[in-house]
């Protein structure tokens, strides 16, 4: 060996990371990197490699991963990248384009879009380090560049999210390797021999990534979990929780707390609430519901005016703040709702038993006691810790045959009920508030948990009646603290709020309705009359679900949070939710709130929720998003799965979306979404219109466009991808 070959090879390690900045490799990575062969050239890398260590030109970092100095600029990708304490540091999140959304961690502020090549080896939910690119100085690029916001390029992964990443695991003919599900993953995972944990190809499976070194190569990893067969609805339907780390099991310690707690309750405990045992209260809930939050009460007064009960169970008198209990139902935020079971949010004991206002049994409640005019507007109000007794437990169903037909329990009542929920309503749109159709379906299984039958939730006025009612109670509370809580300025609370839509996406929306034949106007922004006027002008139409749910999906998301800007949707000034602590996490804490203020709450206890709250708003909001997406995940799983028996069908549609590679299709009886590719549109060759939303066939000028109505034939199925293929019907 000669100095020159060692000085050669120096040059090139230095060339190589002049080009990866962002990359830290170990010795044996980068030798096949630089297509180093043998261990003669591999301890002459290792040579090379101390020697520059030694002299300070390279790092060597953790597990003796080698990388370009962290504190000098370096040139990569033709962007100057900072030092560390230039960096930013956020939680990276992938969208299906393959593009890297970075949510900057404070005290920084806003997101960092990362096109796919620069985002090195980071992946879904990890936490990164990122770098700017240079602004645009100026002229129309400049323009062009804030509209598309910040860019920037991920330079190091700080730390793997540890998200267990569910897939196919798949042998060739010399490696294992598992396919993610998820595409947004975008890499198949090779698994070591000796780390497949006895699964067999074909398996749907569980894995963990181990390391990644270079974009260049494959993730590695190992399998944790053998799940079942690839396809089949059990499997895909665990695969669903798996790939949103839902927790199956409550923590010993969790259950544990939970039998402990007395089932009933202490004489003590009744003299310190009130008693409205000898009020007429009932529940109102789907005919499968098993946990009872809300029952409602309602009295005429002397005076004309309506006392209205709205009794949400007490669950904070059960779990108590920094306790087991208290930190998994943090941790879950909510209960997760999908297509075959729930993941409760709370231990079955609390949910379907203590906590649950069934009937003919004492309960502990928080009442919102409200004194409503003939105008539905709420005169007086006062909010107590009750005890309760519930008379009737009545399904939606039975609720709206009583309106209909005013027989049955408690028929006077009930009509009266509805008739001021009516009210309610007509007062709440006249105020503002938008009132959107979202259609929803349910599933009628097998004995072997396999869909039969998709039936769409029909919404009866007997819904409406229970979401006045609770709508208005949470708004009372809100304003209570909004409002009225004066002991101190620092008034801690955590609301419910809904930013109006961004400008472009109202844009968006209003082009795509007027392609349907509906005009929505949106000069000087959008009101929420005008979008109300386009939803009652959908009534009954084809289309209207279609256009609910693009309407929907302009709006901005509704979140928690400790600073209040109001409810665009709801058109509320103040909002919160009070109305189902056994599900949802914020509920409970609203309860914890509302008590505290009632017994003159310290202002040390209020600077310490000041820091505590931001925290809980973003968990709750973070873990309604992914129950949310798990949700409809599982719907797709078992819209799969029925569509399965429906092979060579033929299904009326409506075209719901238009792309350059085909037509997006809903069965407008079903609400099952599938998709007709261009390349079986087999009678032409087909132009993507993306102006006016349509495919014309260049010969025959043939025209597919947005909410046009076509006669469909299922012809694949794919259960792994939870995609469903569709060729037209002439």
């Amino acid at each position: 060996m000669t100095d020159d070959t060692l000085a050669s090879l120096k040059e090139k390690i230095l060339l190589f990371f002049a080009k990866h900045p962002h990359e830290q490799l170990k010795s044996r990575v980068l030798a096949r990197r630089l297509s180093m062969k043998g261990e003669a050239e591999y301890r002459l890398l290792l040579r090379a490699l101390n020697e520059l260590y030694q002299a300070k030109t390279i790092d060597r970092g953790k597990k003796k991963r080698y990388g370009s100095p962290s504190l000098k600029l370096q040139r990569a990708n033709g962007h100057a990248v900072p030092p560390p304490s230039h960096r930013l540091t956020g939680t990276l999140k992938m969208t299906k384009q393959g593009t890297g959304i970075v949510h900057l961690l404070p005290p920084a502020e806003g997101k960092v879009t990362i096109s796919s090549r620069f985002l090195g080896t980071a992946l879904d939910g990890d936490t990164v380090s990122v770098v700017l690119f240079a602004h645009v100085s100026s002229g129309s690029d400049r323009k062009h560049a804030e509209d598309q916001g910040r860019e920037g390029e991920i330079v190091e992964v700080i730390e793997r999210s540890q998200k267990p990443i569910v897939g196919v695991f798949e042998k060739s003919k010399s490696f294992f390797f598992v396919v993610p599900d998820n595409a947004i993953n975008g890499r198949d995972i090779y698994i070591p021999k000796g780390k497949t944990n006895g699964a067999r190809p074909g398996q749907k499976v569980v894995a963990q990534i181990d390391s990644w070194e270079s974009r260049s190569l494959n993730p590695e990893g190992q399998i944790i979990e053998i799940i079942g067969k690839s396809g089949e609805v059990r499997a895909e339907m665990t695969a669903v929780a798996r790939e949103f780390r839902l927790p199956l099991h409550f923590p010993k310690q969790v259950l544990v707390e939970a039998e402990r707690i007395g089932e009933t309750i202490p004489p003590e405990e009744i003299k310190k609430r009130v008693d409205l045992r000898d009020l007429v209260c009932v529940t109102i809930d789907p005919e499968d519901a098993k946990d009872f939050d809300d029952a409602v009460s309602f009295e005429e007064l002397e005076d004309g005016n309506i006392r209205l009960g709205v009794h949400i169970a007490d669950v904070s008198h059960y779990v108590r703040e920094g306790s087991a209990l208290d930190h998994e139902a943090l941790t879950r935020g909510t209960s997760v709702y999908l297509a075959d079971e729930v993941i409760p949010m709370l231990p079955e004991k609390l949910s379907n038993d203590l906590c649950s206002l069934r009937p003919r049994e004492d309960r502990l409640a928080y009442s919102a006691l409200m004194t409503v005019t003939s105008r539905g507007t709420v005169k007086d109000y006062e909010i107590v810790k009750s005890i309760i007794h519930s008379k009737r437990r009545f399904t939606y169903e039975e609720v709206q045959n009583i309106t209909e037909t005013g027989r049955g329990d408690f028929a006077e009542t009930i009509k009266r009920m509805h008739g001021l929920s009516q009210m309610l309503l007509k007062k709440r749109l006249r105020e503002g508030s938008i009132d959107f159709e979202s259609v929803e379906t349910k599933f009628r299984f097998d004995d072997e948990g396999k869909p039969t039958e998709i039936v769409r939730k029909v919404r009866l006025d007997a819904h409406r009646l229970v979401e006045e009612f609770m709508l208005l109670a949470n708004q009372v509370v809100a304003k209570h603290i909004g409002l009225f809580v004066k002991e101190d300025t620092i008034r801690p609370f955590i609301f419910r709020i809904h930013d109006a839509p961004p400008p472009e996406k109202l844009q968006d929306l209003a082009s795509f309705v007027e392609h349907l034949g509906y005009s929505l106007n949106v000069s000087g922004g959008l009101t929420s009359r005008a979008l109300q006027k386009l939803l009652n002008d959908l009534k009954g139409k084809e289309e209207e679900n279609v256009i609910n749910e693009v309407a929907i999906r302009s709006m901005a998301k509704a979140i928690y949070s400790e600073h209040n800007i109001g409810h665009f949707g709801l058109g509320f000034k103040y909002y919160t939710h009070f109305t189902s602590p056994i599900r949802r996490y914020p509920d409970l804490m609203v309860h914890r709130l509302l008590f505290e203020y009632a017994h003159k709450m310290p202002h040390k206890r209020r600077e310490q929720l000041v820091k505590l709250l931001p925290d809980v708003c973003r968990q709750s909001s973070d873990q309604e998003r992914v129950a949310t997406e798990a949700e409809r995940a599982s719907v797709k799983v078992m819209q799969v799965e029925y569509m399965k028996r429906h092979l060579g069908d033929h299904f009326h549609a409506i075209i719901s979306g238009v792309t350059n590679f085909g037509l997006f299709v809903e069965i407008a009886d079903l609400l099952v979404e599938g998709l007709i590719r261009v390349r079986d549109m087999e009678d032409d060759y087909y132009v993507y219109d993306e102006k006016n939303y349509a495919l014309i066939g260049k010969r025959t000028k043939k025209r597919y466009r947005l909410g046009d109505k076509v006669t469909i034939q299922v012809v694949r199925v794919d259960p792994e991808e939870r995609e469903i293929d569709f060729v037209l019907v002439e």
